[in-house]
């Protein structure tokens, strides 16, 4: 059984991505075409579709490190500020991002809430996240 782990990530998020984008439940912010994925980043992102890709994401993720809160997932989307001639620093990504992506998968019945950890991959999060990965890995031992 092909699982998460042994596919590559990025050729996994951009499938996910794909097939989050034909969920309904997952839809696009009105704020996101303006908003900036951290205080690390000078621009907004410029793909047109960047909020699918954060969403695989951070469904790759719970299913990997889960269970998984907006803090956290903050942190792990975050990177170092250019603070000027002071050295630099490590700070976190947007939790109004991270916060937004999980209500809505959670929303899809991806990932449901743990008690007082954060959000955990549902077994139907597991399922489809399980097929996503069989079929890159089907597209890559051809």
């Amino acid at each position: 059984m092909v699982t998460v782990y042994d596919v590559p990530p990025e050729k996994l998020i951009a499938k996910t991505a794909a097939q989050l984008k034909q969920m309904d439940t997952i839809q696009v912010p009105d704020w996101a075409e303006f908003a900036k994925t951290g205080m690390h980043t000078e621009n907004a992102p410029v793909q047109p579709d960047w909020w699918f890709t954060r969403s695989a994401s951070v469904l790759r993720k719970i299913y990997i490190k889960g269970p998984l809160g907006s803090s956290r997932l903050a942190a792990e989307y975050g990177g170092f500020a250019d603070r000027g001639s002071r050295p630099n620093r490590a700070v976190k990504g947007s939790r109004a991002i991270a916060r937004k992506c999980l209500i809505q998968l959670e929303q899809s019945g991806l990932v449901a809430k743990d008690r007082k950890n954060g959000r955990v991959i549902t077994p139907k999060g597991q399922a489809f996240m399980d097929k996503m990965a069989r079929e890159v890995y089907d597209e890559i031992h051809k």
